[in-house]
């Protein structure tokens, strides 16, 4: 099986994961962690270069205060039990987002997991906290504007792929399968510019359920897909 080397994933329905099973929300999301693990596992051992992800959106923060909190706790708890095993398994971290939404601890132990596993040379794992693709677009626009009005870069040499360069991804592969959970049909704002030309993947499947046998169906179902990024076959005489 022809593994991509970029995976993002769309982590819903936890919270569901909990309801149907008269539990706590605060289960679903601690089954959620073990089922990253496992996935972050498989990918890691079959060659996945990038697996990306969403975690915490920058839209989460109008949930309930108490969701929020364990949200933030959840965090800071995969932060100091995960790392060593990242680093035994030789996973690079990456986080994006907008941190400043974080307690000082959670910020402080983010920064010691990227360093300790900085040089790592397997799998890169993208956890993207308090992200949005609408923050990372405009993000990226204003440190180009700020170049510009430093004299620093022409305006009219900015492209797409200049731009582009300026995003949280910049370093990574190019999206090529986006997965989400749970049933819902829609991207809630994730990687907007990244997955232009990604092939999207939904299943009904909750989070906490997505084993690596439900991973390895995504894979094989990306795997029929013809992928053009917007060309046209010719057929031969």
């Amino acid at each position: 099986m022809n593994f991509p080397k970029h995976i993002a994933i769309i982590m819903d329905g936890n919270g569901r994961w909990a309801q149907k099973r008269f539990l706590p929300r605060a289960s679903g999301h601690q089954k959620g962690v073990k089922a990253v693990r496992d996935i972050v596992k498989h990918c890691a051992n079959n060659g996945v270069q990038t697996l990306t992800l969403f975690a915490f959106s920058s839209e989460n923060i109008n949930r309930s205060s108490e969701e929020v909190s364990l949200l933030f706790s959840l965090f800071l708890s995969v932060l100091k039990n995960e790392t060593s095993r990242l680093d035994k398994n030789n996973v690079k971290l990456k986080i994006i987002g907008d941190m400043s939404l974080f307690s000082e601890e959670i910020q402080t132990k983010a920064v010691e997991a990227l360093e300790l596993l900085q040089d790592n040379t397997g799998l890169t794992l993208v956890i993207a906290a308090n992200y949005g693709g609408r923050w990372d677009i405009a993000q990226a626009s204003k440190r180009v504007t700020e170049l510009c009005l430093a004299g620093k870069m022409d305006v009219n040499s900015i492209t797409s792929d200049k731009l582009s360069s300026y995003l949280s991804l910049a370093d990574e592969p190019a999206v090529d399968l986006l997965i989400r959970t749970s049933g819902e049909l829609r991207l809630s704002n994730f990687l907007l510019w990244d997955v232009a030309y990604s092939e999207l993947y939904f299943t009904d499947v909750l989070w906490p359920d997505f084993t690596t046998i439900e991973l390895d169906r995504a894979i094989e179902n990306f795997n029929t897909r013809d992928r053009r990024f917007g060309a046209r076959k010719v057929k031969a005489c």
